[in-house]
């Protein structure tokens, strides 16, 4: 029992802060566009990349899509990584780094409310 609040509780703050990244993404807050400016990706590659930082937030709270959205969140935690190493920006992979792991440890923990097998 304890296991699925903790998971609950990880996966209501991976949701706050993918809503929170992906509403600035979605909506072209200028430090996002310059974070990714320097990737070479312009204001709609950083709109889309919102869009689906959203998506994979609705996805994670639905049981049946649970592990398809917080894979998505993974996948795009792992782009900005990948851009801060080709930087040589370890400061920011360091920063992206818990967030990458906890999608990992939520998918191992499963979704609170889903049904045991």
């Amino acid at each position: 029992m304890a296991l699925k609040i903790i998971n609950a509780v990880l996966i209501l703050f991976a949701a706050y802060m993918g809503t929170k990244q992906g509403w600035a993404m979605l909506s072209g807050k200028s430090e996002m566009l310059e974070m990714f400016g320097k990737w070479n990706i312009g204001k709609q590659g950083v709109m889309i990349l919102g869009f689906f930082t959203l998506l994979s937030v609705v996805l994670m709270v639905v049981p049946k899509t649970f592990v398809w959205g917080n894979f998505l969140m993974a996948a795009g935690i792992l782009l900005i990584i990948c851009f801060h190493l080709l930087d040589k920006n370890f400061k920011g992979v360091m920063a992206e780094l818990p967030f990458f792991l906890m999608s990992l440890v939520i998918i191992y923990l499963q979704h609170p409310l889903a049904k045991a097998n």
